[in-house]
């Protein structure tokens, strides 16, 4: 990929993404679509951990490592942690990848399910579905977004849903990379795109409209390749009309660079 510019929308692990694309010889262009708001009702927490006494969950699930310390802190503030850890005492807790895992077991927290890689949805339905029942009450800790997928195997299965939110996904405090992301797609000075997540592809249009320049992003995308890290990305960006040239399997970040340097050169 030696001379290629390549547009990375990753924020959390972008800096490591664009120094591996460095190294193979790339040119990034790091204009990261997403930042993460923490929004928690600490009210409404303490509320639901109270009904918890009188009908406790059966499963909690925690998706992401941020999301969890969030919740975890949140609950310290409250005075109730002897209470959430009972409650996880009494029930299945599944963690989706190692950075929840860490939470938790840095806190002494049973996990019961922990998802073999990539760590995406697939793995954690994959894993929880011998334990899957009708009446059976999941908390599920949101993390950005509503993880759709999961919340509809969880429903067809007759599973009750209690999502509690940690954080929710927004633009960037400096859109400035935004904006030089879309004039080098103006400009037709991009070779590929890379998105490593669904919301980085809504955020990343929901800037485009605010700045009036939906259709110099959707014109733009349609001349480079666009790299997707897995079928989730894949479907969001079609959704807004975009094509994938090429999607990587599994999906993380190793997969991802391979695809690049192998379509790239």
């Amino acid at each position: 990929m030696r001379g290629k510019r390549i547009a990375v929308l990753e924020s959390g692990l972008g800096t490591h993404l664009v120094e591996l694309i460095t190294r193979a010889g790339g040119v990034p262009l790091h204009a990261p679509a997403l930042a993460e708001l923490r929004e928690i009702d600490p009210d409404r927490l303490a509320a639901f951990l109270d009904h918890c006494v009188h009908d406790p969950p059966g499963l909690f699930v925690f998706q992401t490592g941020m999301g969890a310390q969030v919740l975890l802190d949140t609950v310290d503030q409250l005075g109730r942690e002897a209470l959430l850890l009972d409650l996880l005492a009494h029930a299945k807790v599944a963690a989706r990848g190692p950075k929840p895992a860490g939470v938790l077991s840095a806190r002494g927290i049973r996990i019961d399910f922990l998802t073999p890689e990539p760590h995406t949805t697939a793995e954690l339905l994959n894993m929880l579905a011998p334990v899957l029942r009708p009446q059976l009450r999941a908390v599920i800790q949101r993390h950005g977004e509503s993880n759709r997928w999961l919340q509809a195997m969880l429903h067809a299965h007759g599973v009750e849903i209690v999502e509690l939110p940690s954080y929710r996904w927004v633009l960037p405090a400096d859109t400035a990379p935004l904006v030089r992301l879309l004039d080098a797609l103006d400009a037709r000075t991009l070779d590929a795109a890379v998105f490593t997540s669904a919301a980085q592809a809504r955020n990343l249009f929901f800037f485009a409209r605010q700045m009036q320049r939906e259709a110099t992003l959707r014109t733009g995308l349609q001349d480079v390749m666009v790299v997707s890290i897995g079928p989730v990305c894949s479907a969001a960006l079609r959704s807004l009309g975009v094509s994938v040239a090429a999607e990587a399997s599994p999906p993380s970040l190793e997969p991802l660079l391979a695809l690049l340097e192998q379509r790239l050169g």
